[in-house]
């Protein structure tokens, strides 16, 4: 209880120190960073467009950095023949012990799925991956892909539904991402050199440009460097919930669901990689 009630005053007075985040148009909330013109912010601001050809890819950042949050971003993904291409959705702090959140969306041959790849950097430690096949087709419209982030646990949702938690294990000697605020990073990048089957498939240029869509982004988290406080009054008494988000019994029932019928690697179980015990038991 004494270690509990600890984790609570410093995470109160991590958050004191940073502001609240609310949704706004991507232009507001991101730029871009690199592929001369293949990144594109459309639609007043609504929309934005990254692109892939032989040449090169594209990609942007937040403009904005943060320490915890509710993050919530809708993605329609490269359609047809997307083996090759790379679609990287993250968070991440800088340096050589950076901190780190990932979803990566390997593309695939067309008819196949995409293998949605998660993982967790702590210290510049990852190799926690997580890979998912998804229970639609993630290419034919929007959907929303979220991460919930706070000093207890992370959360990967796939349009609310939670696919993979995982826990602080501190105490059992594994380091957790709860000191390095951290920005958003999208990319959109060719690696047939190991995305689709190990890179046996490469990508078919003839298919490109190739192109991802991204809208209705909100962060409900607190920023870097901001006078304001998380727990201003400018915020209702429920958004701030994901500072001690968990699952409840129906979320668990899901998350088992997800796990046992879409989940197509887990890097507990990979004895071949990892011959010690896993700490992580999700």
């Amino acid at each position: 209880m004494a270690s509990s009630s600890k984790l609570v005053l410093v995470m109160c007075f991590m958050v004191s120190a940073f502001g609240i985040a609310i949704g706004n148009t991507l232009d507001q909330e991101f730029e871009i960073t690199w592929g001369d013109g293949r990144a594109k912010i459309l639609n007043n601001g609504d929309l934005l467009t990254l692109s892939l050809d032989k040449i090169s890819g594209s990609g942007f950042q937040s403009k904005n950095e943060y320490l915890f949050g509710k993050i919530d971003m809708q993605l329609k993904l490269v359609s047809g023949n997307s083996a090759g291409t790379v679609t990287a959705y993250y968070l991440s702090s800088q340096g050589p012990t950076h901190d780190e959140i990932d979803f990566e969306f390997l593309g695939n041959l067309s008819g196949d799925p995409y293998t949605l790849h998660t993982n967790v950097f702590s210290q510049g430690k990852g190799n926690r991956e997580q890979q998912f096949h998804l229970w639609f087709d993630p290419t034919a419209d929007f959907h929303t892909y979220s991460i919930t982030w706070n000093p207890q646990r992370i959360i990967f949702y796939v349009d609310g539904t939670p696919i993979r938690e995982y826990k602080n294990s501190e105490s059992m000697g594994v380091s957790y991402p709860k000191n390095q605020a951290m920005r958003i990073y999208s990319s959109l990048w060719n690696a047939d050199d190991w995305a689709t089957r190990g890179g046996l498939v490469k990508t078919d240029w003839s298919q490109a440009p190739f192109n991802a869509s991204y809208r209705n982004f909100n962060a409900n988290a607190c920023i870097s460097n901001s006078s304001s406080s998380c727990n201003s009054n400018t915020t209702t008494s429920t958004s701030n919930s994901w500072l001690n988000e968990e699952l409840d019994n129906t979320s668990q029932e899901r998350l088992k669901w997800v796990q046992k019928n879409y989940m197509v690697y887990n890097y507990c179980t990979d004895s071949k990689r990892f011959p010690a015990d896993c700490v992580q038991n999700s």
